[in-house]
């Protein structure tokens, strides 16, 4: 009998959340619990409760968001976290009324026996206030079996939460290390640095009379957010009004009331002025009144302001109000369907409305870099420190997984799994197992030097690769040499937009820009050569017919969305 072996009910892989079923020996842990609802459970499930103990690493929704369910569905199934974790976790169900308390809370570091064999021991996993790593024992006459599942984890400090304590851990040897691929192999400049190249936008935009919208999570980057924006030298001092909606601030309150769990750093910030709400010290940090008419008020003027919002409220809500063009910045959260970004370019896709406000120059939406995850490297040094004997990714999609198994120094040393939703992995501990070839990610392919260009032609194999549809997506790549070697990149529509943006057509050009037949970027002249392509606003055909004017020097903004066959950012978001 194999005494390991996980059973994922949800790997995080696009937007099914991370919910996994350890067995160790006779015992069922389910971890985490991020699931849309409890169906997957009940399907795969025995008879009876679905686990022996469920542990939840942390409060973002796609670790928790089921667990309410599930604790309605099975009553008497035990639920632990963090004590922090315990506290944060009703802002997953603001809309209910009396959520009640079902997590039980865990101190840190100190191994609690759950049954005759079987213990958990916490550490702090960075990330999120509150957020877990756990070390699972399972212990037999013979020997001790070790599972450390990192839930989601970050070894650097951010504003609010110290990073994973990777001294601690070192040389721990789990036999199965779970843990996160959310980054894949990419690197990320440090923390410090992000949060300078974001502070520089914000401060950018301002300068340039525009307000500056931040649709996010109730949890963790707001949060994060207002102290870079209390702290950092850009904005100190500064007649800036910093606006928060219900949703944010229900975070920044339940983050009041678990200061004395936050860094020293900041609890001693919290003893000479207030942590979020200040009317006093510039710049100035308030809420949103939900109000309409008062919201008008306050975001009527003739000054830039920063507002935070939840991911799900319509931008138009804020584009209709103020005097001032609108920066809506969205994090960036690569390779996932139903982050921000992406759904944010669906919403505008689908939005006639914001549509002609980017036209019109009234919304310009950009993205901003700061990590809650690990990059490449960062994850696999917890693995070199760790040194596990098995390890298995989860919560990242499925290419960025391969990335990951597909290196060499994790190949030869470990035993590498991506499991999928459903089928259950066994985790073979001693005993001989042979690591499967590496994906073949190499591709061979021939150039070509023409008197004024260079052809480069590549297997068709490489567009079966997810990544391939965000190089391609307008046909335009830019180069770079790095050291010895040519490095390629496509050039997203976002980017292009923006360009376009910066490069304005005078109208009496004849040009794609005001072209009739050019609508999203694309040309629908079926008497076109370019009929179907992605063009550029300085763009050139022989058959091109101008806009109808509108008597006031102005022009016909296209529908987009009458189109037939009009694709907006999709595989870019998802890339």
């Amino acid at each position: 009998m194999t005494e390991l072996a996980c059973l994922p009910y949800g790997v995080g892989a696009t937007d099914e959340g991370v919910c996994l079923r350890l067995q160790m020996g006779p015992y069922r842990i389910l971890l985490d619990c991020g699931l849309s609802s409890v169906a997957p459970i009940l399907e795969l499930g025995s008879e009876g409760l679905p686990a022996d103990v469920v542990l939840c690493t942390h409060a973002h929704a796609d670790h928790a968001q089921c667990l309410l369910d599930l604790h309605r569905a099975f009553p008497q199934l035990p639920i632990y976290a963090s004590e922090v974790t315990t506290q944060l976790l009703p802002l997953n169900w603001l809309d209910e009324d009396d959520v009640p308390a079902f997590c039980q809370a865990l101190p840190w570091r100190s191994p609690i026996e759950f049954f005759e064999g079987l213990s958990v021991e916490l550490f702090p996993a960075g990330h999120l206030p509150g957020a877990a790593a756990c070390l699972l024992t399972y212990s037999t006459r013979d020997r001790d079996f070790t599972v450390f599942y990192t839930g989601d984890f970050f070894l650097s400090n951010s504003r609010l939460v110290d990073g994973m304590p990777l001294d601690e851990l070192r040389g721990l040897r789990p036999d199965v290390l779970i843990l996160e691929g959310s980054y894949g192999t990419a690197r990320h400049p440090h923390r410090r640095q992000q949060e300078n190249q974001l502070a520089e936008r914000i401060n950018q935009a301002i300068a340039d009379q525009q307000s500056v919208l931040f649709p996010m999570p109730t949890l963790g980057l707001g949060q994060e957010l207002l102290m870079l924006l209390r702290s950092h030298h850009y904005f100190t001092g500064r007649d800036v009004d910093i606006w928060v909606d219900e949703a944010i601030a229900a975070g920044c309150d339940a983050y009041l009331n678990l200061l004395p769990h936050l860094p020293s750093s900041v609890q001693n910030f919290a003893r000479h002025q207030p942590l979020f709400w200040d009317e006093r010290i510039r710049p100035r940090v308030r809420r949103l009144p939900q109000d309409p008419a008062l919201q008008a008020i306050a975001l009527t003027g003739q000054k830039p302001c920063i507002v935070l919002t939840h991911h799900e409220t319509d931008l138009m809500r804020y584009v209709q109000l103020g005097n001032l063009p609108w920066l809506a910045l969205l994090p960036q959260q690569p390779g996932r369907p139903g982050a921000i970004e992406a759904m944010t370019y669906r919403k505008v896709k689908a939005s006639a409305p914001l549509q002609a406000a980017i036209q019109a120059g009234r919304l310009e939406l950009d993205t901003y870099l700061l990590g809650e995850h690990c990059d490449g490297p960062s994850t696999t040094q917890l693995i070199h420190n760790l040194r596990p004997q098995h390890v298995v990714f989860v919560h990242g999609p499925s290419n960025y997984l391969a990335d990951l198994t597909g290196l060499e120094e994790l190949q030869t040393r470990y035993q590498l799994h991506t499991p999928a939703a459903g089928i259950e992995v066994e985790l073979p501990v001693g005993e001989t197992f042979l690591q499967p070839a590496a994906p073949d990610t190499q591709y061979e392919g021939e150039i070509l030097e023409l008197e004024h260009s260079i052809v480069m032609s590549l297997p068709d194999s490489i567009t079966t690769d997810p990544r391939w549809h965000h190089l391609a997506d307008t046909g335009i790549v830019e180069a770079r040499w790095q050291g010895e070697a040519l490095v390629i990149r496509g050039v997203p529509q976002r980017e292009l937009l923006g360009r376009g943006r910066e490069f304005r057509v005078s109208p009496e050009v004849e040009c794609c820009e005001n072209c009739i037949h050019c609508r999203g970027q694309r040309c629908w002249n079926q008497a076109s050569p370019l009929y179907g392509f992605r063009v550029t606003p300085d763009g050139y055909c022989p058959v091109f017919e101008p806009l109808p004017e509108l008597g006031l020097g102005g022009f016909a903004l296209p529908d987009f969305m009458d189109e037939p066959g009009f694709e907006a950012d999709d595989t870019e978001a998802q890339g």
